[in-house]
């Protein structure tokens, strides 16, 4: 599992955030966010972005580049 996969995991169960609630907050798909986790599919640079956004974090730490 890459580092993109934990992390977009590990900041929707830290905000209580079901795969289904996430996708709504982003306009996608839920079996979108199930592959970003399943780690089966890669985000595009604008969706990555929204995500890192919308959790307020960097895009480093989304893709394993820093620990914050």
């Amino acid at each position: 599992m890459n580092k993109f996969s934990e992390r977009i995991r590990e900041l929707r169960f830290e905000k209580g955030l079901s795969r289904k609630q996430l996708a709504q907050a982003l306009f996608i798909s839920e079996r979108l966010v199930s592959y970003w986790e399943n780690n089966e599919r890669e985000c595009d640079f604008d969706m990555l972005i929204k995500i890192a956004k919308f959790f307020n974090v960097s895009i480093d730490y989304l893709l394993g580049n820093s620990n914050y």
